[in-house]
């Protein structure tokens, strides 16, 4: 009763899936379509014949309907009309479909929690000039729920609004939920509050875990529900753990992941893994029989070909579009190396073969952004004591820059290729925002730390252990401890101080007695997790009973590899003499509300400028070579303000506060804590500071400095990023 002529028989190809999983309601549209063009065409232009064509038309929309409601759509679906019958994402005969045509990943990562709020729709609109279409992201579960009892969707966390301008923008989504992220964040993404259970195992399928992690996706996943392109939203794919064929073999427990991720979002989501392309890795970290999609990452150099056919046998037959969810535009960088780059031609060249075989890519990174606060992540190797920690800035080399610069050959050599396969000509990139070098301001001492420890610790009069405690056994989160004992009644000049496991960095202090009112402070030396030593005492410091301060910087915890599970302070006694030392106070520092510092430093003092009121004690400045290390008075270790003035007349602009001549530590504007600075080591030199954070008029600055401070105390506000230290 309808017999397709070959015109007819294209365009229904064309409408349609070459599978028996063919859009239906696409199918019903082309029929309708084409007897519609038939009686344009005076094909029936008879009455009776007419009368058939009415006839026909119905029993299309009749046998068709029926068709649409038993095949792939839900019944739900069957009510609907028929340009959203034609709406979905889904595999088939090895590729990916979007609403009935091949369809093309061309993405990249972009964390939103990586990038300032205001800052979202400025990096994602660079991301289209790009040439990309879809955009990836991590879920970071550490920034949603930093306590246990704390839930946040706010500000840097606020996802939903994240997806929502990635939707209005025309961009898709391939969100990656973990609970396990790496992605070069402290511990992963996990929260450190669950370091405090030592019994817990993580990614695995220890009940315990398992259960905060339900607790937890039974918040996160009804908001990523309604978000999901079948529900009219952005988020094509789901992905599951990360790079587990790297960590595991507990199928039990991907298994688990993949129920409750189905449990929240239907069975209708493509939930997807990722895994390095080698066959060790697939055995162990995909799940082909929960109907997951099985995607790929490899190095960049490596020859896609024979990766994209072992991918195959890890996906059901015509289940495999090829997808590398990892293509490398450049690398992270530790501190103590050369800032990472990679060669943009050779990159835009191996772009451009995956792109040519009909492959789907997903650059990491599109734009790197930043690790604000203490949220930088660290690699660990052999051991545990193999331990490089994650630099400040995550620009990756990626082809949009920290700042969101794109006036590079990365970006342009990227975007030429992505330009041979779009649909539509590329957008040009927005101007790049405002940026200014507000040049330099000189600071001024607030107080020592150690005259302030009271007020920044929480709580101020410490907590009472016999053996040092970890930070997480505190219920803290990030920051400092101060450990404070004293010297045992064994001790003498030349006895040797050694902690065998600090994580991570340790300064020590011991205090002289006082004499006419007064005490001297001495740091003695360094422990470094990443260097096994000890440390003797000095015959001026060595008397029973002197106190001994011990200041450890939890300097980011590991979120990759088998030593995942990093608590944070002294893991171990502190031997004397290979003789435990007991009795301690331990002194929490999150630093976390810089403002507890301020109140108290400006006491009632109303006029003049603030400096430190408490700062009543003494330097006595002396060096002393133990380990190749320099001692020094404690009095120098301290905070430090300045103030950077914006005429109101102009608005702020993006700047970089650059640390050259200072040494180590952290610094916060208007409260913000912008990062760690070490500057002696390198190869960072600069923080950067996006405008929201900066307003007209002052602008408050305060530096932590952990060792000592830059002689004449001047910072200085430059346009653009420097990765040269140590000059």
């Amino acid at each position: 009763w309808w017999m397709p002529t070959r015109e007819n028989r294209n365009h229904l190809t064309s409408a349609s899936s070459p599978t028996s999983e063919m859009s239906f309601g696409a199918v019903a549209i082309a029929f309708i379509r084409h007897t519609q063009d038939d009686r344009r065409r005076g094909r029936h232009s008879f009455p009776l014949l007419d009368c058939c064509f009415l006839f026909r038309q119905m029993g299309v929309w009749i046998v068709l309907g029926l068709l649409a409601c038993a095949s792939v759509f839900s019944p739900a679906l069957c009510s609907k009309g028929t340009d959203e019958l034609a709406r979905g994402f889904w595999i088939a005969d090895d590729k990916f479909w979007k609403d009935g045509k091949p369809f093309q990943i061309m993405g990249g990562d972009i964390h939103y929690f990586r990038v300032h709020p205001q800052y979202w729709e400025d990096r994602l609109l660079r991301a289209k000039a790009l040439g990309l279409n879809a955009i990836q992201t991590y879920v970071a579960w550490n920034v949603h729920q930093p306590r246990q009892m704390e839930i946040h969707f706010d500000g840097f966390a606020d996802l939903e609004a994240y997806l929502n301008l990635a939707h209005k923008l025309d961009l898709l989504v391939l969100l990656r939920i973990g609970p396990y992220i790496c992605a070069e964040w402290d511990l992963g993404g996990f929260p450190s509050w669950l370091l405090a259970q030592p019994q817990l195992q993580l990614r695995s399928s220890d009940p315990l875990f398992l259960n905060l992690v339900d607790a937890w996706w039974s918040v996160l996943l009804p908001k990523v529900s309604s978000l999901l392109y079948n529900n009219g939203g952005p988020i094509i794919m789901v992905q599951i753990e990360n790079e587990y064929g790297s960590y595991g073999n507990d199928k039990k427990y991907l298994g688990h992941l993949v129920r409750q991720a189905r449990a929240y979002l239907g069975e209708s989501v493509i939930l997807y893994t990722t895994d390095g392309g080698d066959r060790e890795s697939l055995e162990r970290g995909t799940i082909p029989d929960d109907d997951v999609y099985s995607a790929v990452d490899f190095p960049t150099d490596s020859d896609p070909v024979p990766i994209f056919e072992l991918q195959k046998e890890f996906n059901a037959p015509g289940k495999s579009p090829p997808l590398t969810a990892e293509f490398y535009t450049g690398w992270l960088t530790h501190w103590r190396e050369t800032f990472a780059k990679t060669n943009s031609g050779q990159t835009a060249k191996a772009l451009e073969k995956i792109l040519s075989l009909n492959g789907s890519v997903v650059l990491y990174m599109a734009h790197g952004g930043t690790n604000f606060g203490f949220f930088n992540g660290a690699n660990t190797g052999a051991d545990s004591s193999d331990y490089e920690p994650d630099i400040t800035s995550y620009d990756y080399d990626a082809p949009i820059g920290e700042a969101g610069d794109v006036d590079h050959d990365k970006f342009k050599d990227l975007r030429e290729v992505f330009e041979k396969f779009s649909i539509a000509s590329l957008p040009d990139p927005p101007l790049l925002p405002l940026r200014r070098a507000y040049g330099d301001i000189t600071l001024r001492k607030l107080a020592s730390f150690f005259d302030v420890l009271n007020v920044i610790s929480e709580p101020g009069n410490g907590e009472l252990v016999e053996e040092p405690a970890t930070m997480e056994s505190l219920n803290q989160i990030s920051g400092f401890l101060v450990y404070r004992s004293k010297l045992p009644a064994h001790s003498k000049s030349g006895s040797i101080l050694f902690i065998p496991e600090v994580h991570d960095r340790a300064q020590v202090f011991v205090w002289t007695n006082p004499e006419y009112g007064k005490s001297d402070c001495y740091c003695i030396g360094v422990f470094e997790r990443w260097l096994n030593h000890s440390i003797p005492l000095p015959d001026y410091v060595s008397s029973p009973g002197l106190q001994l301060d011990i200041l450890v910087e939890n300097m980011g915890r590991a979120n990759y590899g088998p030593f995942l599970y990093d608590p944070k302070g002294i893991l171990s006694s502190v031997l004397l003499d290979d003789v435990p030392v007991l009795e301690w106070t331990v002194y929490p520092i999150p630093l976390d509300d810089i403002s507890r510092l301020m109140f108290q430093v400006k006491g009632n003092f109303e006029q003049g400028p603030i400096v430190s009121q408490l700062s009543t004690l003494s330097s006595k400045m002396m060096t002393w070579s133990a380990n190749t290390r320099i001692l020094s008075g404690c009095q120098s270790i301290g905070f430090y303000q300045g103030w950077l003035h914006i005429d109101k007349s102009e608005d702020p602009a993006d700047t970089f506060l650059s640390f050259k001549g200072w040494q180590k530590g952290v610094a916060f504007i208007n409260g913000f804590n912008l990062g760690r600075f070490w500057p002696i080591v390198g190869p960072q030199c600069t923080l950067y500071i996006p405008a929201p954070l900066l307003r007209k008029g002052e602008n408050e600055l305060i530096i932590f400095e952990l060792e000592e401070a830059k002689k004449d105390l001047k910072v200085t506000f430059v346009d653009k990023a420097d990765f040269s230290c140590p000059t």
